[in-house]
């Protein structure tokens, strides 16, 4: 057991940790916003060698960026890097996957003007549901702090508490005592549909 103490920190810890608890290796996972590849080296080492991680971004510098981090740390045979949008993902992977991983908004150091867009960003977490295999994730991080963020938290908020609640658990973290620019995560679980039953009691 480690002497740490836990540190409640940000809506990028706090889905880490999901991650963490959810992903075991052999898995087949998506990292659906690739940016410069942070996501991606995790999900890579938490997958390990006969897992997969398929990984999407509509930016060159997002992928070159990937790539290099991956191959500094020889795990690009584990990944796929795709450049198209992630709300194609269901073109590319077959599925079932284990997790689907979201960071909204923009690559960090390039163009703010270039981010994700609500519209795309709903069909793609659709898209992430349809792929999910049973208890499998989907993690949203979700940034306010700009027009298009809030367009997006408010859309995705509205439609993932609107999910069947016999088939997904839906979870919205948000801290309540800071700016409405801090970042939330959403995070949805797709819940057996037969044998034991795992779903909480609501």
């Amino acid at each position: 057991m480690s002497d740490e103490r836990y540190i409640l920190r940000n809506a990028r810890a706090l889905a880490e940790g999901y991650l963490r608890a959810s992903i075991r290796e052999g898995d087949s996972v998506i990292d659906a916003t690739m940016g410069n590849g942070g996501d991606t080296r995790l999900l890579c080492r938490l997958v390990g060698p006969s897992g997969h991680v398929t990984a999407f971004d509509v930016q060159p510098e997002a992928l070159r960026s990937t790539k290099a981090k991956l191959e500094a740390e020889g795990l690009l045979d584990r990944a796929t890097l795709i450049l198209a949008g992630h709300e194609t993902m269901g073109d590319h992977v077959a599925g079932p996957v284990q997790a689907v991983v979201f960071n909204f908004g923009w690559l960090p150091g390039a163009d703010h003007a270039v981010t994700t867009r609500c519209e795309t960003s709903l069909r793609a977490a659709e898209a992430a549901l349809r792929l999910l295999a049973p208890d499998g994730i989907v993690s949203l991080c979700v940034y306010p702090g700009h027009e298009e963020g809030a367009r997006e938290l408010s859309a995705l908020v509205r439609w993932s508490a609107g999910l069947p609640v016999r088939e997904f658990n839906v979870l919205h973290h948000r801290f309540i005592n800071a700016a409405d620019s801090t970042p939330n995560l959403i995070l949805i679980q797709k819940n057996v549909q037969s044998g034991t039953k795992r779903q909480q009691e609501i």
